[in-house]
């Protein structure tokens, strides 16, 4: 059978591994059987070391952590979007910018996700002076809360999908989805008003985010994960990612993780505050009764 004619845009995709394994093989036997083309086969060769180098190269940079003035760049696409779809009905813009802001978050999560690329923990219960590179769950549930707080905090128009207005009806609908009763903690005692909050993919399932505002405009994020169901619990931990810093702990199934550009001490005694108000209650058994007379 005559092998129908072959383009070069063919053979690129036959060096690439993207044609059906019919067709592949049409041409891997015309290209090897026939002394004539022997040229074509040296070319394909020699395209697939060039992608094997490309891979062996680049691949690495994948695991890197993104760097500041990327996701710097990505906000400001965002703003770019929205001043390019200012004509737009309202409900079609809101629609659009709110997907779009999706897709940044899942790009972001998943970059940074991938490597610990400058990313550096103190551990509270050492003194928090050694820094040591760890790659676990919760290290990872501080990273994503990191990367989560950038991306929306800097959102001036939409931080958040259910706002502090509707706050039982946000409670509900996070507890519902992430499967097990959460909290939005009160911090107006310590100058913090909630905002609102929504809902994000994590590790292996969905995660909440609570979204707080002071009178400045400062804003803190709490994440609040209910997948970590192979860790032992931990105390507070502090990370780092930027600007942004971090305390974390673990409380049995749940994770969570406060994040804000507050000065480490600020957020530690706020932190505090939160974990106080999210740990279990434990009931205090009642007294036995008195013996009779």
């Amino acid at each position: 059978m005559k092998t129908p004619a072959i383009s070069e845009e063919e053979l690129h995709a036959y060096a690439d591994g993207q044609l059906p394994a019919s067709r592949a093989g049409e041409i891997a036997a015309w290209l090897e059987q026939d002394p004539a083309h022997a040229a074509e086969l040296q070319q394909v060769r020699a395209w697939r070391a060039q992608n094997r180098a490309l891979h062996a190269h680049y691949d690495p940079v994948l695991e890197e952590a993104l760097p500041p003035r990327l996701a710097a760049a990505v906000l400001a696409g965002g703003e770019e979007y929205r001043r390019r779809d200012k004509g737009a009905a309202a409900n079609a813009a809101n629609a659009a910018n709110s997907a779009l802001w999706w897709r940044y978050a899942a790009m972001l999560l998943l970059t940074l996700a991938g490597g610990l690329g400058g990313w550096y923990l103190r551990d509270l219960s050492a003194g928090g002076n050694a820094r040591t590179l760890v790659a676990s769950a919760p290290v990872m549930l501080a990273r994503q809360a990191a990367v989560a707080h950038t991306v929306f905090s800097a959102d001036l128009r939409r931080p958040v999908e259910v706002g502090a207005d509707q706050e039982q009806a946000l409670v509900t609908w996070l507890s519902r989805r992430l499967g097990a009763n959460v909290r939005a903690p009160k911090l107006a005692p310590l100058g913090y008003d909630l905002i609102g909050g929504r809902l994000l993919p994590g590790q292996s399932g969905p995660v909440a985010q609570f979204m707080y505002q002071d009178a400045a405009g400062q804003r803190l994020t709490l994440y609040v994960s209910h997948d970590q169901v192979q860790n032992h619990e931990t105390g507070f931990r502090f990370a780092q990612e930027g600007r942004v810093n971090v305390f974390y702990w673990i409380d049995g199934q749940f994770g969570y993780a406060l994040s804000g550009s507050l000065a480490r001490p600020e957020l530690s005694r706020i932190a505090s505050s939160v974990y106080e108000q999210l740990a279990p209650v434990v009931a205090t058994p009642a007294p036995a009764p008195a013996a009779p007379n």
